[in-house]
């Protein structure tokens, strides 16, 4: 096998789902996501947390909305004509993240993430994998398993 080949199958790169939670672009595996979609009419969960804003029904499967700002740290997202809901399958259950608005997909080289610092922008460090640098922006990692674990 050539060098060059060899190099290919051994880069690890990933594609990743851009968006903006509030001012803060992050980023998740695309591989994560089962779909995006538009906020739509929720039902709300009396004594759920804060950021549980509720539940829909999504062609017959039940999906928790989580105001992933809140869950963050970062303030409530302002839903707007722009905000969307990523579904993400987490454990056999379906979790909606609210979302500011989406951004683009990137590819980004694993070799070249780096460890998340302790806090980003105001956000703890564990609920993120790292930190990947294009030539413009920062973009942190969301560790999803780490945002939708429960709280202990």
């Amino acid at each position: 096998m050539a060098k060059s080949e060899e190099k290919k199958m051994t880069r690890r790169t990933v594609e990743m789902a851009t968006f903006y939670v509030g001012k803060a672009l992050c980023g998740m595996d695309i591989l994560n996501v089962q779909e995006i979609n538009k906020l739509m009419d929720m039902t709300t969960v009396p004594q759920a947390p804060d950021y549980v804003m509720g539940i829909l029904n999504l062609r017959g499967q039940i999906v928790t909305i989580i105001d992933l700002g809140k869950k963050l740290n970062l303030g409530a997202t302002d839903v707007s004509e722009m905000s969307r809901n990523i579904i993400v399958n987490a454990k056999g259950e379906y979790i909606g993240l609210l979302v500011t608005r989406i951004s683009d997909v990137v590819e980004a080289d694993w070799d070249k993430v780096e460890s998340p610092p302790a806090n980003i922008g105001g956000v703890q460090g564990k609920f993120f994998k790292g930190v990947f640098k294009t030539k413009d922006r920062l973009i942190g990692i969301l560790d999803v398993d780490k945002v939708l674990e429960n709280e202990k």
